[in-house]
């Protein structure tokens, strides 16, 4: 018999019971077993929880885990004598390299202080089970079904808390709790905590604990007594949380299947791999998840050769050799990439091309618009790009920064509107995003160079050093035009901006606009690629609104960020391209 869903009947919390799932070597008595449900598997919307515990074969166990669904990923927890487990199957099954951690209940402590900056609070809607989702992606985890986890929040068998930012009421961080007593009769009382993740750019300080305390304390309520979770190994930040709060190993182990989103756990990892950048080693994550064998080649440089069989691809990021390098050079200058746009009848704003001693083409720009935007005509990451020249004396200046990086410049009419990345691989839309200028949200008590450092030190954080909010000129030039100084303290959830620049590597943030992409801005995006002939590039728009149809085309990048487009699968399709064969249906 296969095993069944557990029901949520509530039970009544059993107090001072031997602790069986911590001793798994030996088999419950049948008084243990008493009151307890047989084979109880849990659907938590991203894959299943197998209770071992309550599998009297152990083969019940090998068949639950077989029956794992394609993209998801299922957690045998409890399982007694897992060695025996993963040899029954060892083609098949290995034990996870986790450590599993205990909070005995009746020891937690509260904390003292509240911690600032943070309210935790139960879900409340199905929608913000698709933001849950969106925390999970940015943290590379299996998302889930919002349907499935909305159902199994109605009952109390499951505990979805999300950490809202007190500043802006965004959604920063969330947890899950499992009441094994109420799942399945738990004699022992038990509970677990799974899926603990916060938006490491966004989240404040403190935001995990504050998850992680007001779970416990909602099951001390509860009478329960305990609180188990498993954490990866190498986990230090997580294990260090997870000890403060008074948590102790426990020996209980976990057993997953040898699928393609666990291949990190249980195959070799390739030398290099850690010393990536995140929009290199996203798609060597992909890659090993599909059998593809990657070697890192240079990994300052973000190279790395992937192969199948008897192919070899080699790629930078998201350039790889399917990139030609007449399509590169179309790219990389964007005079060129202007005339070809504008053959292919995809709009670009007025311009004209500056050189040293020679401004006579710009300065009639400026007079005719009013405002314009200087930029090296080969370049970058933002480095060199002006924007809001207004003056001839500013345009001088914005001319010789950008012959700083390029002997080229192009001088164009600034257009407003939002900064729009489109990404296309194959010619087909794979993403759309919004880029938005660094900014800071007052907290009430900070001065600005203050929430400047704060903000630039979390998006390093969440991007592995790609991107940081630079203290220079430009950021206090910015800074005072919306009417503030450096040492001035905001009030609470005011926000400012901080650089002119949409940039992503100068602390530029970006919102997923995907869905709401007007067919005619896609239609345009997937001309400009066949125009240039490239498999896969960033095109960059200006658009008054991502609904519309209006657009104008600023520039096309062949090497685009796709780590910068979760949850869109952009990082699937670009291998897809490359290696068709092993595309998941």
């Amino acid at each position: 018999m296969g095993p069944r869903l557990a029901g949520h009947r509530r039970r009544a919390a059993v107090s001072e019971t031997p602790s069986f799932t911590s001793r798994s070597w030996q088999e419950p008595s049948a008084h243990q077993r008493q009151g307890m449900e047989s084979e109880v598997v849990l659907d938590l919307g991203w894959g299943r929880l197998v209770f071992g515990q309550t599998f009297a074969d152990l083969g019940g166990v090998v068949d639950a885990l077989r029956a794992e669904e394609s993209g998801r990923r299922d957690i045998c927890i409890y399982p007694r004598d897992p060695h025996v487990l993963v040899g029954l199957a060892p083609d098949e099954l290995f034990i996870d390299p986790s450590y599993t951690y205990r909070l005995d209940l009746h020891r937690y402590r509260p904390r003292a202080e509240l911690i600032r900056g943070v309210f935790v609070r139960t879900v409340t809607s199905l929608e913000e089970m698709a933001q849950i989702n969106d925390i999970y992606a940015r943290n590379g985890m299996v998302t889930g079904d919002p349907a499935t986890m909305w159902d199994n929040h109605r009952t109390r068998t499951f505990t979805y808390l999300v950490a809202e930012d007190r500043r802006t009421g965004q959604i920063v961080g969330t947890v899950t709790g499992i009441d094994h007593v109420l799942a399945f009769g738990d004699p022992e009382g038990g509970t677990s905590l799974w899926c603990l993740a916060v938006d490491a750019q966004d989240a404040p300080p403190g935001a995990g604990e504050a998850l992680v305390r007001v779970l416990a304390e909602r099951y001390v309520g509860r009478g329960r007594a305990y609180l188990d979770l498993s954490v990866m190994h190498d986990n230090t930040g997580a294990i260090a949380l997870y000890r403060k709060l008074g948590f102790q190993r426990t020996p209980a182990v976990c057993v997953k299947r040898k699928n393609p989103i666990n291949t990190p756990l249980f195959a070799a990892r390739p030398e290099g791999l850690e010393e990536l950048n995140p929009y290199a080693r996203i798609i060597a994550e992909e890659a090993l998840e599909r059998g593809i064998r990657v070697e890192v080649t240079d990994a300052a440089w973000g190279e790395m050769r992937l192969s199948l069989g008897g192919r070899t691809v080699l790629t930078r990021e998201s350039l790889s050799e399917f990139t030609s390098a007449v399509a590169m050079s179309r790219c990389d200058d964007k005079r060129v990439t202007r005339r070809i746009m504008e053959s292919a009848g995809v709009r670009v704003p007025r311009g004209a091309v500056a050189a040293e001693g020679d401004l006579a083409g710009a300065s009639a720009l400026l007079e005719e618009c009013g405002e314009v935007v200087v930029k090296p005509a080969r370049g970058e990451q933002g480095r060199g790009i002006t924007v809001g020249v207004s003056s001839p004396e500013a345009l001088e200046r914005a001319v010789a920064l950008a012959l700083q990086f390029c002997p080229e410049v192009l001088v164009e009419e600034l257009v407003e509107g939002d900064d729009l990345r489109v990404v296309v691989i194959d010619h087909e839309v794979v993403a759309a995003a919004v880029r938005r200028p660094a900014e800071v949200v007052g907290d009430g008590r900070s001065p600005i160079t203050e929430l400047v450092e704060a903000t630039s030190r979390r998006r390093e954080r969440a991007t592995g050093g790609e991107s940081r909010i630079p203290l220079d000129d430009t950021t206090v030039e910015v800074v005072a035009a919306s009417g503030w100084a450096m040492d001035d303290v905001p009030p609470t959830g005011e926000r400012i901006r901080v650089r002119r620049t949409a940039n992503l590597h100068t602390g530029g943030t970006i919102e997923d606009v995907t869905d709401r992409l007007h067919p005619s801005i896609a239609a345009a995006a997937v001309r400009a690629s066949r125009a240039i002939g490239i498999p896969v590039t960033g095109l960059d728009f200006l658009v008054p609104d991502v609904e519309g149809p209006e657009h104008v085309f600023i520039e096309a990048n062949e090497r685009p960020g796709l780590a910068n487009h979760e949850p869109q699968p952009t990082v699937a399709r670009f291998v897809d391209l490359l290696f068709p064969e092993t595309r998941r249906r």
